[in-house]
Protein backbone atom coordinates (compact mmCIF):
# COMPACT_ATOMS: atom_id res chain seq x y z
CA UNK A 1 0.00 0.00 0.00
CA UNK A 2 1.45 3.15 -0.86
CA UNK A 3 0.98 5.77 1.25
CA UNK A 4 1.21 9.98 1.08
CA UNK A 5 4.48 11.33 2.45
CA UNK A 6 3.79 13.43 5.64
CA UNK A 7 3.87 16.96 6.05
CA UNK A 8 6.95 18.56 6.64
CA UNK A 9 7.26 18.59 10.73
CA UNK A 10 8.10 22.62 10.56
CA UNK A 11 4.69 23.43 9.01
CA UNK A 12 1.46 24.38 10.74
CA UNK A 13 -1.88 25.89 10.10
CA UNK A 14 -2.65 29.68 10.96
CA UNK A 15 -4.56 30.39 13.90
CA UNK A 16 -9.00 30.92 13.37
CA UNK A 17 -10.02 34.23 15.04
CA UNK A 18 -12.72 31.58 16.21
CA UNK A 19 -10.18 29.36 18.03
CA UNK A 20 -8.38 26.30 16.99
CA UNK A 21 -6.43 25.49 13.54
CA UNK A 22 -7.84 25.92 10.58
CA UNK A 23 -4.84 23.71 9.46
CA UNK A 24 -6.41 20.26 11.17
CA UNK A 25 -9.34 19.08 9.51
CA UNK A 26 -9.17 21.65 6.18
CA UNK A 27 -8.63 20.44 2.63
CA UNK A 28 -5.78 21.97 1.56
CA UNK A 29 -6.93 25.04 -0.68
CA UNK A 30 -4.05 26.09 -3.05
CA UNK A 31 -0.45 25.74 -3.90
CA UNK A 32 2.23 27.95 -2.12
CA UNK A 33 2.33 31.24 -3.81
CA UNK A 34 -1.10 31.20 -4.87
CA UNK A 35 -3.98 32.92 -3.12
CA UNK A 36 -6.29 31.65 -0.43
CA UNK A 37 -9.46 30.21 -1.47
CA UNK A 38 -12.31 30.63 0.78
CA UNK A 39 -15.19 28.07 1.45
CA UNK A 40 -17.67 29.56 -1.37
CA UNK A 41 -17.44 27.15 -3.93
CA UNK A 42 -14.94 29.54 -5.96
CA UNK A 43 -17.38 31.99 -6.13
CA UNK A 44 -15.12 35.10 -4.69
CA UNK A 45 -11.31 35.47 -3.84
CA UNK A 46 -10.08 38.18 -2.33
CA UNK A 47 -9.12 40.25 -4.48
CA UNK A 48 -12.64 40.35 -5.84
CA UNK A 49 -13.80 41.15 -1.90
CA UNK A 50 -11.62 44.13 -1.73
CA UNK A 51 -12.73 45.59 -5.17
CA UNK A 52 -16.30 45.03 -4.22
CA UNK A 53 -15.46 46.77 -0.92
CA UNK A 54 -13.56 49.59 -2.37
CA UNK A 55 -16.50 50.71 -4.65
CA UNK A 56 -18.98 50.39 -1.74
CA UNK A 57 -16.70 52.77 0.53
CA UNK A 58 -16.45 54.91 -2.40
CA UNK A 59 -20.29 55.11 -3.02
CA UNK A 60 -20.76 55.90 0.41
CA UNK A 61 -17.80 58.90 0.47
CA UNK A 62 -19.92 60.00 -2.88
CA UNK A 63 -23.07 59.96 -1.56
CA UNK A 64 -21.76 61.94 2.09
CA UNK A 65 -20.08 64.08 0.17
CA UNK A 66 -22.96 64.87 -1.84
CA UNK A 67 -25.69 65.35 1.35
CA UNK A 68 -23.24 67.42 3.05
CA UNK A 69 -22.27 69.75 0.00
CA UNK A 70 -26.64 69.74 -0.52
CA UNK A 71 -27.36 70.85 2.61
CA UNK A 72 -24.69 72.96 3.53
CA UNK A 73 -26.19 75.33 0.79
CA UNK A 74 -29.21 75.51 3.20
CA UNK A 75 -28.20 74.96 7.07
CA UNK A 76 -24.94 74.48 8.57
CA UNK A 77 -25.06 70.90 10.27
CA UNK A 78 -22.96 71.97 12.69
CA UNK A 79 -25.34 74.49 13.96
CA UNK A 80 -28.32 72.25 13.80
CA UNK A 81 -26.71 69.76 15.45
CA UNK A 82 -26.66 72.11 18.81
CA UNK A 83 -30.59 71.87 18.04
CA UNK A 84 -30.11 68.37 19.22
CA UNK A 85 -27.79 68.98 22.33
CA UNK A 86 -30.67 67.84 25.00
CA UNK A 87 -30.61 65.51 28.26
CA UNK A 88 -33.85 64.08 29.90
CA UNK A 89 -34.49 66.32 32.56
CA UNK A 90 -34.25 69.37 29.66
CA UNK A 91 -36.94 67.66 27.66
CA UNK A 92 -39.24 67.16 30.98
CA UNK A 93 -38.53 70.86 32.12
CA UNK A 94 -39.16 71.96 28.34
CA UNK A 95 -42.56 70.44 28.47
CA UNK A 96 -43.40 71.78 31.44
CA UNK A 97 -43.09 75.09 30.46
CA UNK A 98 -44.74 74.48 27.63
CA UNK A 99 -47.50 73.82 29.21
CA UNK A 100 -46.96 76.30 32.25
CA UNK A 101 -46.00 79.29 30.79
CA UNK A 102 -47.71 81.35 32.88
CA UNK A 103 -45.22 81.98 36.28
CA UNK A 104 -41.55 81.06 34.60
CA UNK A 105 -38.71 83.47 35.15
CA UNK A 106 -36.40 84.79 33.46
CA UNK A 107 -37.30 84.33 29.73
CA UNK A 108 -33.79 85.43 28.39
CA UNK A 109 -31.12 82.64 27.43
CA UNK A 110 -28.16 82.46 28.78
CA UNK A 111 -24.99 83.16 27.49
CA UNK A 112 -21.15 81.86 27.80
CA UNK A 113 -18.31 84.66 27.37
CA UNK A 114 -15.54 83.15 24.89
CA UNK A 115 -12.04 84.67 23.69
CA UNK A 116 -10.44 83.92 19.97
CA UNK A 117 -7.09 85.59 19.39
CA UNK A 118 -3.74 85.73 20.95
CA UNK A 119 -3.44 86.90 24.67
CA UNK A 120 -2.18 90.48 23.34
CA UNK A 121 -5.14 91.11 21.02
CA UNK A 122 -7.91 88.62 22.23
CA UNK A 123 -11.80 89.47 21.09
CA UNK A 124 -14.48 88.55 23.42
CA UNK A 125 -17.91 87.49 22.61
CA UNK A 126 -20.54 85.13 23.55
CA UNK A 127 -22.45 82.59 22.42
CA UNK A 128 -25.85 80.58 23.33
CA UNK A 129 -26.06 77.75 25.59
CA UNK A 130 -26.81 74.50 24.24
CA UNK A 131 -30.71 73.11 25.43
CA UNK A 132 -29.29 70.72 28.21
CA UNK A 133 -27.86 73.85 29.97
CA UNK A 134 -30.75 76.65 29.24
CA UNK A 135 -34.41 75.76 29.81
CA UNK A 136 -35.36 78.59 27.40
CA UNK A 137 -33.10 77.66 24.84
CA UNK A 138 -34.96 76.14 21.55
CA UNK A 139 -34.61 72.90 20.26
CA UNK A 140 -35.78 70.39 17.54
CA UNK A 141 -35.74 67.45 19.38
CA UNK A 142 -39.25 67.63 21.02
CA UNK A 143 -40.93 69.25 18.08
CA UNK A 144 -39.55 66.37 15.83
CA UNK A 145 -40.84 63.79 18.46
CA UNK A 146 -43.87 65.85 19.09
CA UNK A 147 -44.48 65.23 15.41
CA UNK A 148 -44.08 61.43 14.67
CA UNK A 149 -46.29 61.05 18.01
CA UNK A 150 -49.06 63.10 16.80
CA UNK A 151 -48.83 61.05 13.09
CA UNK A 152 -48.95 57.81 15.54
CA UNK A 153 -51.63 58.68 17.95
CA UNK A 154 -53.87 59.91 15.51
CA UNK A 155 -53.55 56.87 13.81
CA UNK A 156 -54.46 54.75 17.03
CA UNK A 157 -57.42 57.28 17.54
CA UNK A 158 -58.88 56.37 14.37
CA UNK A 159 -58.03 52.52 15.21
CA UNK A 160 -59.96 52.89 18.49
CA UNK A 161 -63.18 54.26 16.90
CA UNK A 162 -63.08 51.96 14.55
CA UNK A 163 -62.20 53.84 11.34
CA UNK A 164 -58.86 53.21 10.74
CA UNK A 165 -57.93 52.08 7.13
CA UNK A 166 -54.60 51.88 5.29
CA UNK A 167 -54.68 55.61 4.49
CA UNK A 168 -54.80 56.75 8.00
CA UNK A 169 -51.57 57.34 8.67
CA UNK A 170 -50.25 58.42 4.77
CA UNK A 171 -53.41 61.13 5.17
CA UNK A 172 -52.28 62.40 8.61
CA UNK A 173 -48.42 62.95 7.88
CA UNK A 174 -49.81 64.71 4.44
CA UNK A 175 -51.77 67.52 5.91
CA UNK A 176 -49.78 67.45 9.04
CA UNK A 177 -46.11 68.25 6.83
CA UNK A 178 -48.35 70.38 4.92
CA UNK A 179 -48.88 72.87 7.88
CA UNK A 180 -45.69 72.60 9.14
CA UNK A 181 -44.25 73.86 5.39
CA UNK A 182 -47.08 76.40 5.10
CA UNK A 183 -45.62 77.86 8.31
CA UNK A 184 -41.66 77.57 7.79
CA UNK A 185 -42.86 79.57 4.51
CA UNK A 186 -44.78 82.26 6.59
CA UNK A 187 -41.71 82.25 8.56
CA UNK A 188 -39.25 82.13 5.39
CA UNK A 189 -41.25 85.03 4.62
CA UNK A 190 -41.45 87.01 7.76
CA UNK A 191 -37.88 87.01 8.01
CA UNK A 192 -37.54 88.32 4.63
CA UNK A 193 -39.80 91.35 5.00
CA UNK A 194 -38.65 91.76 8.47
CA UNK A 195 -34.83 91.77 7.50
CA UNK A 196 -33.79 88.85 9.88
CA UNK A 197 -30.85 87.25 7.45
CA UNK A 198 -29.19 85.56 10.67
CA UNK A 199 -29.62 81.65 9.96
CA UNK A 200 -29.25 81.02 13.55
CA UNK A 201 -32.55 83.37 14.39
CA UNK A 202 -34.54 81.47 11.22
CA UNK A 203 -33.02 77.74 13.15
CA UNK A 204 -35.09 79.00 16.20
CA UNK A 205 -38.06 80.00 14.64
CA UNK A 206 -38.46 76.85 12.83
CA UNK A 207 -37.74 75.10 16.25
CA UNK A 208 -40.38 77.14 17.91
CA UNK A 209 -42.99 76.67 15.11
CA UNK A 210 -42.80 73.07 16.34
CA UNK A 211 -43.64 73.28 19.79
CA UNK A 212 -47.52 73.08 19.23
CA UNK A 213 -47.57 69.70 18.57
CA UNK A 214 -47.27 69.29 22.20
CA UNK A 215 -50.26 71.28 22.88
CA UNK A 216 -52.38 69.36 20.22
CA UNK A 217 -51.58 65.85 21.49
CA UNK A 218 -53.07 66.96 25.04
CA UNK A 219 -55.91 68.20 23.30
CA UNK A 220 -56.49 65.35 21.56
CA UNK A 221 -55.26 62.80 24.54
CA UNK A 222 -57.73 64.79 27.26
CA UNK A 223 -60.53 65.33 24.67
CA UNK A 224 -60.72 61.06 24.13
CA UNK A 225 -60.27 60.23 27.23
CA UNK A 226 -63.43 62.24 28.69
CA UNK A 227 -65.49 62.63 25.59
CA UNK A 228 -65.29 58.63 25.53
CA UNK A 229 -64.52 58.33 21.95
CA UNK A 230 -66.56 61.47 20.34
CA UNK A 231 -63.87 63.69 19.13
CA UNK A 232 -62.56 66.96 20.02
CA UNK A 233 -65.92 68.12 19.76
CA UNK A 234 -68.24 69.40 22.74
CA UNK A 235 -67.02 71.97 25.48
CA UNK A 236 -64.55 70.33 26.96
CA UNK A 237 -62.81 69.57 23.71
CA UNK A 238 -62.87 73.63 23.22
CA UNK A 239 -61.73 74.23 26.73
CA UNK A 240 -58.70 72.11 26.14
CA UNK A 241 -58.04 73.87 22.82
CA UNK A 242 -58.29 77.46 24.23
CA UNK A 243 -55.86 76.75 27.31
CA UNK A 244 -53.22 74.95 24.95
CA UNK A 245 -53.51 77.30 22.56
CA UNK A 246 -53.47 80.43 25.00
CA UNK A 247 -50.13 79.10 27.07
CA UNK A 248 -48.28 78.07 23.39
CA UNK A 249 -49.29 81.78 22.22
CA UNK A 250 -47.71 83.18 25.68
CA UNK A 251 -44.67 80.66 25.30
CA UNK A 252 -44.12 81.86 21.91
CA UNK A 253 -44.37 85.84 22.86
CA UNK A 254 -41.90 85.60 25.93
CA UNK A 255 -39.38 83.17 23.09
CA UNK A 256 -39.53 85.46 20.69
CA UNK A 257 -38.87 88.41 21.95
CA UNK A 258 -34.89 88.01 21.66
CA UNK A 259 -35.19 87.14 18.02
CA UNK A 260 -37.45 89.78 16.24
CA UNK A 261 -37.17 92.20 19.44
CA UNK A 262 -33.97 92.78 20.57
CA UNK A 263 -32.57 95.22 22.48
CA UNK A 264 -32.74 98.73 20.59
CA UNK A 265 -29.04 99.55 22.25
CA UNK A 266 -27.62 96.64 20.12
CA UNK A 267 -27.17 93.04 22.15
CA UNK A 268 -24.06 90.60 21.64
CA UNK A 269 -24.56 87.63 19.85
CA UNK A 270 -22.26 85.00 18.74
CA UNK A 271 -19.80 88.60 18.56
CA UNK A 272 -22.21 90.44 16.33
CA UNK A 273 -24.49 93.49 17.65
CA UNK A 274 -27.89 93.57 16.49
CA UNK A 275 -29.90 96.66 16.25
CA UNK A 276 -33.07 97.26 15.43
CA UNK A 277 -34.91 100.93 14.54
CA UNK A 278 -37.81 101.84 16.26
CA UNK A 279 -40.05 101.30 12.92
CA UNK A 280 -38.60 97.64 12.32
CA UNK A 281 -39.47 97.08 15.97
CA UNK A 282 -42.88 97.75 15.29
CA UNK A 283 -43.35 95.72 12.14
CA UNK A 284 -41.63 93.13 14.32
CA UNK A 285 -44.14 92.93 16.68
CA UNK A 286 -47.16 93.52 14.67
CA UNK A 287 -45.66 89.78 13.02
CA UNK A 288 -44.79 88.25 16.58
CA UNK A 289 -48.53 88.87 17.19
CA UNK A 290 -49.90 87.64 14.45
CA UNK A 291 -47.72 84.70 14.60
CA UNK A 292 -48.37 84.12 17.94
CA UNK A 293 -52.36 84.28 17.86
CA UNK A 294 -54.10 83.82 14.40
CA UNK A 295 -51.15 81.65 12.84
CA UNK A 296 -50.97 79.49 15.22
CA UNK A 297 -54.65 79.62 16.19
CA UNK A 298 -55.33 78.43 12.40
CA UNK A 299 -52.74 75.77 12.45
CA UNK A 300 -53.57 74.50 15.93
CA UNK A 301 -57.88 73.78 15.19
CA UNK A 302 -56.36 72.08 11.90
CA UNK A 303 -54.66 70.13 13.81
CA UNK A 304 -56.28 69.45 16.67
CA UNK A 305 -59.65 68.69 14.68
CA UNK A 306 -60.89 65.07 15.18
CA UNK A 307 -64.14 63.14 13.95
CA UNK A 308 -65.33 60.44 15.79
CA UNK A 309 -66.23 58.54 12.79
CA UNK A 310 -63.04 59.14 10.54
CA UNK A 311 -60.49 60.15 12.93
CA UNK A 312 -59.63 63.20 11.17
CA UNK A 313 -61.24 66.44 9.36
CA UNK A 314 -63.83 66.72 11.88
CA UNK A 315 -65.29 69.50 14.09
CA UNK A 316 -63.55 71.09 17.15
Amino acid sequence: MMRSPPPPAGSAGYDSPYGGNMHQGQPQQGQPGQPFMPQFGGFMNDQTAQMGFQVGKGMLNAGQDYLDQNLKGYVSTTALKHYFNVTTSYVFKKLSLILFPWRHKPWSRQQRPSATGGQDQANYSAYFLPPREDVNSPDMYIPVMAFVTYILLSTLLAGLRGAFHPEVMGSTFGYALFVVLVEILVLKLGTYILSITNESQLLDLVAYSGYKFVGVIVTLVVSEIFNLGQGTGGWLGWTVFIYTFLANAFFLLRSLKYVLLPDSSGTAQNGMTHTVARSQRNRRTQFLFLYAYVFQFVFMWILSRQDSSTGRAGKV
